[in-house]
């Protein structure tokens, strides 16, 4: 095996984007929907983004760098890391 992969953390466990996005505008004391509106996007997407139904896209990460001033790096990073992490998942259930 691999030493760099025999000595990496895995975590158990992952949180979906969507939870540290509500984290983020619940600090600001900002509604999902006037989070919506702020960045002309549907509510129903807001909350199945927060739901960990639907993903944080590129460009929903730009526009959430523009109305919450976090880095569009930062939620880009948080929907790879998330989504290999439920195909880690998922791939060694079938095994």
């Amino acid at each position: 095996m691999d030493k760099q992969l025999k000595n990496r953390y895995i975590p158990d466990t992952v949180f979906a984007p969507g939870e540290t996005l509500l984290e983020v505008i619940e600090d600001r004391g900002m509604s999902q929907a006037q989070l919506a509106e702020r960045m002309g996007r549907p509510k129903k997407t807001i909350n199945e983004i927060i739901k960990g139904k639907a993903a944080i896209t590129p460009e929903t990460a730009i526009q959430l760098e523009r109305t919450l001033g976090v880095s569009s790096d930062f939620w880009n990073q948080l929907e790879a890391n998330y989504r290999a992490f439920v195909s880690k998942k998922v791939t060694a259930s079938l095994i």
